[in-house]
C-alpha cells in the first residue's frame, strides 16, 4: 500500500507504507483489496446481514462504500481489514477500526457474511483488531456503536468485555442512526485479556 504526498517540486509521489496483516487461529485480517468487492457486494446485498448497517445495496453504491474503506486505508492509514477465512481463502467480512468524521469515538465494527454467523468470527476478529489499535496506534479506548434492536452484535460487545456506556444518534448516511455507544478503555482490556487470555477465541 503507499500513500500519496506532496514533493518538494509541487508533483505527487507514492509513498511506499508498510501493510499490516494479523493472524488468528482461524482468520488473516489485512487491509482492503480491489478482489475483495465481490465478497463486499454479496455481504451489502443480504436483507438480514445488512439491516442495522444501512440496509440493501446495489452493486454500483457498494462499490462506493467499498473504495472509501479503501481510501481510508490510503488517508488515515487504518480502516476496517478485510477478514479472510484461512481454510478457504474466503473473503467473509470486515472488522476494525473505523473513525469517520463526526463519530462518537474510535470504533472497532465489524460486519459478517450472514452464512458465517454463529461461528465466533466477529469476536475472533475483533479482539485481534482491538489488540492492534491498542499496541499500533496507541488508542486509549474502543467503543462500538450498536443500534438497541441488534443483539447479535450485542452480544459479540459482551464477549469483548465492553458495556454499554450511553447511546448516541450516528451521523449521516448512518441508516438507522440510533445506536447505544458499547465501551472499553485499553486498560479494562489488557487486564481482562491477561486474566482470560485464550478464552475470547
Amino acid at each position: 500500500m503507499a500513500a500519496l504526498f506532496a514533493d518538494d517540486r509541487g508533483g505527487a509521489m507514492m509513498v511506499p507504507r508498510d501493510e499490516p496483516m494479523l493472524e488468528t487461529a482461524r482468520l488473516i485480517l489485512r487491509p482492503t483489496q480491489a478482489d475483495d468487492f465481490d465478497g463486499w457486494a454479496a455481504m451489502m446485498a443480504n436483507p438480514e446481514g445488512t439491516e442495522f448497517i444501512g440496509g440493501v445495496q446495489s452493486r454500483p453504491v457498494a462499490w462506493r462504500g467499498f473504495l472509501s474503506m479503501a481510501g481510508a486505508w490510503s488517508i488515515q492509514g487504518f480502516a476496517m481489514f478485510s477478514v479472510i477465512e484461512k481454510e478457504t481463502g474466503r473473503w467473509v467480512g470486515r472488522v476494525g477500526p473505523w473513525v469517520p468524521d463526526g463519530w462518537p469515538g474510535p470504533e472497532i465494527g465489524w460486519a459478517i457474511m450472514r452464512d458465517c454467523w454463529g461461528r465466533g468470527y466477529a469476536v475472533e476478529s475483533a479482539a485481534a483488531a482491538i489488540d492492534w489499535v491498542f499496541d499500533h496506534l496507541g488508542w486509549t479506548e474502543v467503543i462500538h456503536t450498536i443500534h438497541p434492536r441488534n443483539t447479535a452484535s450485542q452480544a459479540v460487545a459482551r464477549k469483548l468485555g465492553a458495556e454499554v456506556r450511553g447511546s448516541t444518534l450516528l451521523p449521516e448516511p448512518v441508516n438507522p442512526p440510533e445506536a447505544d455507544v458499547w465501551h472499553q478503555t485499553r486498560e479494562e482490556w489488557c487486564a481482562r485479556r491477561r486474566i482470560a487470555e485464550g478464552v475470547l477465541l
